[in-house]
């Protein structure tokens, strides 16, 4: 009976760590997706399109809207990527 509560505990216990863990990866991602675009939407605007490029303030904000719609695609890529291999791996040592 003892052995039985003990692999209870443990199951208990291995999924809340998976729980944090995918919290943990929700909140960085979540975090990445706000931060990324906006940032390099103005970034890229002032320092590359407006700085490095002379382009005018309309042809700027076209071009650097184009860099943050890309960040925004490549951050959700991203999450899926380590969403999709998040369970695989930790699911690949446990096989007896």
């Amino acid at each position: 009976v003892w052995s039985l509560d003990k692999d209870v505990c443990c199951l208990s216990c291995r999924n809340d760590s998976s729980l944090v863990s995918a919290l943990k990866t929700l909140l960085f991602f979540t975090i990445l997706m706000v931060t990324l675009p906006i940032g390099l939407y103005f970034a890229s605007k002032a320092y590359i399109f407006e700085g490095s490029l002379q382009m005018s303030n309309s042809d700027s904000y076209f071009y650097a809207a184009i860099v943050a719609v890309l960040a925004v695609h490549v951050v959700l890529a991203l999450f899926v990527y380590v969403a999709w291999n998040e369970g695989s791996t930790k699911d690949k040592g446990k096989h007896d």
